[in-house]
């Protein structure tokens, strides 16, 4: 489920599983929308240079989120 914290299995350990496919979907979408946003406003006249950059926005995604779905910090004990 897309949900802004990660999920922990049974035993307690992380579901990594679950946050990969998560940012799998995320990065898909941040590569999809970057490629058809260069071809509505007629910037993607060279194609390699579009995948460069439709690529970098996706993997900069895949990264952020998986690391927002494993917790850059300890929670608080209220949280």
């Amino acid at each position: 489920m897309l949900d802004r914290r990660g999920k922990n299995n049974e035993d307690g350990s992380f579901n990594w599983a679950d946050a990969i496919i998560d940012a799998t979907i995320v990065a898909g979408l941040s590569f999809f929308t970057t490629l058809g946003g260069l071809g509505a406003t007629g910037l993607l006249t060279d194609p390699t240079k579009g995948l460069l950059a439709a690529f970098i926005g996706a993997a900069t995604n895949f990264f952020s989120f998986l690391a927002m779905k494993r917790g850059l910090r300890e929670p608080l004990e209220n949280e």
